[in-house]
């Protein structure tokens, strides 16, 4: 309009200013003009909340009329439409008021608020970000529930959260997917915890509506993970399981009180963290499946050849190499698996749960019973099938039971898919390490005779060893097609107890 906004400050002083609070939905200033000495008091927010302050209004002309029902429903409509087409309604208004108000609002520090006169609504827009739809379908297809609680009004939110899919067409107030901060304040306890899981819009929500329905979410079980930027938002932030800050927009204090900075603001940031977190977690569990399957086959031939025999096959050295490549380059090489598109696809991990679950019991018995079944032939039958000596024949013993861990590295890479080699030529890292351990084995059982307590073998010897660590495939692609249950296997014993 071709104003100049520093040279109309330059006419005004200010003399207090009321800032806005997310309850009341509004700031004001009351300011003085330098060239009658009138006072003005100046009100902008909630186009809803400051229409109800007012009883007059100017019209296109910019005379002032009386705001009457029928005005005041126009206006209501208007206000609505705007928030219909996902617009934030704003309104201004302001009042004249006698000079002596400077003293009053000094003394209450509160601005008048009725009988103000409505200058105008405007509409602005503030689009989702490009991509935002996609990462709120990725996260609901990843079995995550989201919710949308904001300060806008019922109409504005229902729209946003139309147009970025976290609201589907027939959810609305009558089935309980949309609400008010208010009435969900008003519920009781029981209400709350009862409704808490099908609301997913909570519209004109203060921030303790926000705490209190991470409080109900954290009660019903569920791990709840909430994104904030301003300071009324820590709460929330640190009651959360997972606080997500604003690195552009958030404030100091929001980002003391949350577990991750998202440094672009963007919500597709989230989505990432998800497919991420799940990846960490999943490379974690692959890896105990890994470790305990060396573990229990470790333990027992050792504690079967000593208590038999009263000798064990593995000697000091050759366990700490063992352990060696199985603790550092076997948890380097599962550690490099990149996220897939189906860690998205499978459901959350509840918060009870437990870390080895009963696929990885099924995976990692199996294997560690076929490796403890090989190496106890080896063991007592070994020197006689070989015709070797009881020194190429710990050797081999050593040698098939590494052997077996290179293979069973393969297996581990996949929980439940029976292609464990799928994507295996993009993690360079994994074939690396896998390459480096196969010719350190080579050089203990070849070269280092001395140090690693070895005899060498010949390619027949090498080759059974390699054949009957081979076998270890077939028996992972086997066992996989053995369904299992999802109840935990340790839940039984704790019913047992209880019965």
């Amino acid at each position: 309009m071709k104003m100049d906004q520093e040279e109309i400050k330059r006419t005004f002083t200010v003399l207090f200013v009321e800032a806005f609070n997310s309850e009341k939905k509004r700031s004001g200033v009351l300011i003085k003009k330098k060239e009658d000495n009138t006072v003005h008091v100046h009100w902008k927010g909630a186009a809803e909340m400051i229409l109800a302050m007012c009883s007059s209004y100017y019209d296109a002309s910019g005379v002032m009329k009386d705001l009457n029902e029928e005005e005041r429903m126009e206006f209501k409509k208007i206000i609505q439409g705007m928030a219909a087409s996902s617009l934030r309604c704003i309104a201004f208004a302001h009042k004249q008021v006698a000079e002596t108000e400077e003293e009053i609002v000094k003394e209450k520090k509160k601005l008048k608020e009725e009988n103000l006169t409505l200058l105008g609504l405007v509409g602005i827009k503030d689009p989702c970000r490009p991509g935002v739809k996609n990462a709120v379908e990725d996260c609901q297809s990843a079995g995550v529930n989201i919710k949308m609680i904001t300060g806008d009004n019922v109409f504005t939110a229902k729209a946003i959260a139309t147009e970025c899919g976290i609201l589907r067409p027939g959810h609305d107030m009558d089935s309980g997917a949309v609400v008010e901060g208010e009435e969900f304040r008003n519920y009781t306890a029981e209400e709350r915890m009862e409704k808490v899981q099908k609301i997913c819009v909570m519209a004109r929500s203060s921030p303790f509506d926000k705490l209190l329905m991470v409080q109900c979410l954290k009660q019903k079980g569920h791990v709840v993970a909430v994104t904030g930027d301003g300071t009324n938002d820590a709460p929330a932030l640190k009651e959360a399981d997972i606080g997500l800050s604003m690195g552009i927009q958030g404030t100091e204090v929001a980002k003391e009180s949350s577990d991750i900075v998202i440094l672009d603001d963007n919500f597709a940031s989230v989505a990432t963290v998800l497919k991420w977190g799940r990846c960490v977690y999943t490379n974690i569990q692959k890896f105990i499946q890994f470790q305990l399957t060396v573990n229990v086959a470790a333990l027992v031939i050792n504690f079967v050849a000593a208590v038999s025999a009263g000798e064990v096959p593995l000697t000091a050295v050759q366990l700490l190499w063992v352990n060696l490549i199985m603790d550092s380059l076997g948890a380097l090489a599962l550690a490099t698996e990149k996220p897939t598109k189906e860690l998205m696809k499978k459901p959350p991990v509840g918060r009870i749960e437990p870390l080895i679950t009963n696929i990885m019991w099924r995976n990692l018995l199996a294997q560690a019973f076929y490796q403890v079944a090989v190496l106890l032939i080896l063991q007592f039958r070994g020197e006689s099938i070989f015709s070797v000596t009881e020194a190429v024949n710990d050797t081999l013993i050593f040698n098939t039971f590494v052997l077996c861990q290179v293979f069973n590295e393969f297996n581990a890479r996949k929980l439940e898919k029976k292609n464990v080699f799928k994507g295996i030529h993009k993690n360079k890292p994994f074939l690396g390490i896998v390459g480096m351990t196969i010719v350190l084995q080579v050089l203990m059982v070849e070269f280092l005779k001395r140090f690693a307590d070895t005899e060498r073998l010949n390619r027949g010897q090498w080759g059974a060893c390699i054949a009957m660590a081979a076998v270890s495939w077939p028996i992972g692609w086997i066992v996989k097609c053995i369904p299992v249950p999802e109840r935990p296997v340790f839940s039984y014993l704790k019913w047992k107890k209880r019965t």
